[in-house]
């Protein structure tokens, strides 16, 4: 197995032009394939037990999907050129699962994956966005998360006619006929525009949002929703008050840090039937060899210490360690897909094709044994 970027995009590169990648379709919970008679089937195991109930709220049938961040310009400038690429490269992929928010570029990632999906039949993909900002114009605002010329800024609306506006507006910039899945966004304590007023708006979308979601999922113009957000508070409160499907959990199930996800909001959502899209599965970057850590700009040692040592147990066992990264990430049951970013075809052909690879089983145990990532963690199929 290849050891180095280089090495590996050459191996998948090949791969891919033999096989002629096809949609990457995730396993049902029985251990019975989803995937076509022909094309690649992601490497993923479940964990024992049954899931079935999870089967009553929708899922994106994908195991691997494509995030929406950085074709909206996050963290740098992306042209329109590399970012219809990326797409392209997405579609060559297999991949079929396309997340997206009004957030990301201020309607940028909307905008430009619309340019590529408006053409294609709508029953061929999966596309999730959110709610709970509305745009409006404004030539001078800036952010420090989106890079380049905006044009527009933003306002919280959480109400059921705020949902009902984002997702019309939503449909207007993508150019597609339908939504399959509607995330309430950033409705959490870690959003430095709400702090500890987070519950005040929460409240508005138990008696609004949700409300309407449900409604809308109700009288089938949408098949799903859930919330979207960095932290597990707001999911668990979720099912405590409303009946979502999925939730996107962001920043909170990664090779190198899982624990919280594993232990409370997983049992939680499969009590319930509830899936989870695992966001941020490199770690914003970080397992992706990027020389950044989420979104705030600061590497916590404790996370670094981890990261340097999984990586020599990956060099030893000749395993790369995005790959791994992802594989992991889609292994638990209540995982529907997993959604990393790309900014390049490069990248997400490479994403495409770590859901390919077998990863040795000592890998695995020795990360274990090093107590790296938990003892109850699942873990992907291995040789």
């Amino acid at each position: 197995m290849p050891t180095t970027r280089r090495d590996f995009l050459n191996t998948i590169t090949k791969g891919a032009a033999a096989a002629s990648l096809a949609p990457l379709v995730g396993t049902a919970f029985d251990g019975t394939d989803l995937a076509p008679e022909s094309g690649v089937n992601p490497i993923i195991s479940q964990p024992a037990g049954s899931f079935e109930s999870i089967q009553t709220h929708y899922r994106p049938p994908y195991k691997i999907g494509m995030g929406g961040v950085a074709i909206g310009n996050g963290f740098k400038e992306t042209s329109d050129t590399e970012a219809l690429q990326a797409m392209q490269g997405a579609w060559d992929a297999g991949i079929r699962y396309f997340d997206t928010s009004p957030w990301y570029g201020l309607g940028m990632s909307e905008r430009r994956m619309g340019s590529f999906l408006h053409g294609k039949d709508k029953k061929d993909y999966v596309i999730s966005t959110k709610v709970g900002r509305l745009m409006y114009p404004d030539a001078n605002f800036t952010h420090n998360m989106w890079k380049g010329r905006l044009n527009f800024n933003y306002k919280y609306d959480y109400t059921a006619e705020g949902v009902r506006k984002s997702v019309e507006d939503s449909l207007l910039r993508l150019g597609i006929p339908a939504l399959d899945i509607v995330f309430i966004h950033d409705l959490s304590p870690d959003n430095a525009d709400m702090k500890d007023k987070w519950l005040d708006y929460f409240k508005i979308a138990q008696n609004g949002a949700m409300k309407e979601l449900t409604k809308m999922r109700d009288e089938g113009l949408i098949k799903g929703w859930g919330l979207g957000v960095n932290t597990i508070e707001p999911a668990m409160k979720t099912l405590e008050v409303a009946d979502p499907d999925i939730f996107l959990s962001a920043t909170q199930y990664s090779l190198v840090k899982h624990k919280d996800d594993l232990e409370v909001l997983f049992p939680a959502c499969e009590k319930r039937g509830v899936g989870i899209v695992v966001g941020a599965p490199l770690a914003a970057g970080l397992l992706g060899g990027a020389d950044r850590y989420l979104y705030s700009g600061e590497k916590p040692k404790e996370i670094m210490d981890k990261y340097a040592k999984m990586k020599k147990i990956a060099a030893a066992h000749k395993v790369d360690l995005r790959t791994a990264a992802l594989q992991f990430t889609a292994a638990p049951a209540v995982v529907a897909s997993t959604i990393p970013g790309a900014r390049t075809a490069q990248q997400v052909t490479e994403n495409a094709a770590s859901m390919t690879v077998k990863i040795p089983a000592d890998f695995w145990a020795e990360l274990k044994k090093e107590k790296l990532i938990e003892q109850g963690a699942a873990v992907p199929k291995t040789v």
